[in-house]
């Protein structure tokens, strides 16, 4: 983690953060995180690319870990990430590079691709594939974890019951088993793990203690807003089609396959009407912190895709 150096960019009026490793012989690979991530969720991944000849670059999202804060956090919008990364890519003279997303981070990869086509060579995901259409979670319950927190002070009372950290482990355990996450009436979203319960074999305390130090900066006000309200806002555009070549990584264990229609919509192969050029991948224990889980077989599937794809530099 030592070799990992860390930089800060003005972009867009907001100090954001930026880790980074590597010469980049072969290229750039940009690595975009979700909830309840920071940079640091790319760690292995950062390292091994670097290893293999690429530059690795991973930000924290305007709004999280050490970037600074929207001035507005309420009025988050999804073009404000598209235009962050593109303002990155230009402070740091890349002009061509992989996006690799998970969790909200997959959509703002494809989305980047989809509206700068030109300045990407492939895309990777995890645990997220293309969707044309906003994801539709009326058949699920009331106690429906995205429902719950897209509430206006709802997940923001729920969280403020505990301190940084405890809110971090119990989202981790609750997103790293296999069934969607689902409060009873008069139950809260954290009520549904509580502090006897272990963290993932593979999730140290740690790594928990990175989390929570850079949540502790940040807070969760941002975040709450992207991407559990802002998404529900996102303007998709007609007809997409991501041209370039792309990887879904998905563990077979993941609760965002239980979504309605997403298990289906992946192995029927229908996901490549929106994205021709796609490889899927599947981990059989592999949970929705795969790349944190199993990142020697993470990396080896995204090393191997990057040097397939890297000729284009």
């Amino acid at each position: 983690m030592e070799k990992i150096e860390h930089i800060y960019l003005d972009i867009r009026g907001l100090r954001l953060h930026i880790a980074q490793i590597g010469k980049g012989e072969l290229g750039t690979v940009v690595f975009l995180h979700g909830f309840p991530e920071i940079w640091y969720t790319w760690r292995h991944q950062m390292i091994a690319v670097a290893g293999a000849g690429f530059r690795a670059i991973a930000a924290d999202i305007r709004g999280y870990g050490l970037s600074e804060q929207p001035p507005e956090p309420e009025n988050a919008f999804w073009d404000d990430l598209l235009a962050d990364l593109l303002a990155i890519l230009d402070a740091l003279a890349v002009p061509k590079a992989f996006m690799i997303g998970k969790d909200f981070g997959a959509p703002l990869a494809y989305h980047f691709a989809l509206y700068h086509a030109d300045r990407v060579l492939g895309v990777v995901t995890l645990g997220m594939p293309f969707t044309p259409t906003a994801s539709n979670y009326s058949s699920l319950p009331e106690g429906f974890y995205i429902k719950r927190w897209r509430e206006p002070g709802r997940a923001e009372a729920d969280f403020g019951r505990f301190d940084v950290k405890r809110v971090v482990r119990t989202i981790y355990i609750l997103f790293s088993r296999s069934e969607i996450p689902i409060a009873e009436e008069g139950q809260e979203i954290l009520d549904l793990a509580d502090e006897s319960t272990p963290l993932p074999a593979w999730f140290s305390e740690e790594d928990l203690d990175a989390y929570a130090a850079l949540y502790e900066k940040s807070g969760f006000k941002y975040p709450l807003q992207m991407p559990y309200r802002a998404l529900s806002r996102l303007q998709l555009a007609a007809d997409p089609k991501v041209e370039v070549p792309a990887l879904l990584i998905m563990g077979e264990r993941d609760y965002c396959l239980k979504f309605p229609e997403r298990e289906n919509y992946i192995r029927s192969g229908a996901v490549k009407q929106f994205v021709p050029d796609l490889e899927i991948t599947y981990i059989p224990e592999g949970s929705h912190f795969v790349p944190e889980q199993f990142p020697d077989q993470v990396n080896e599937l995204i090393v191997g895709f990057l040097k397939s794809h890297s000729q284009s530099v």
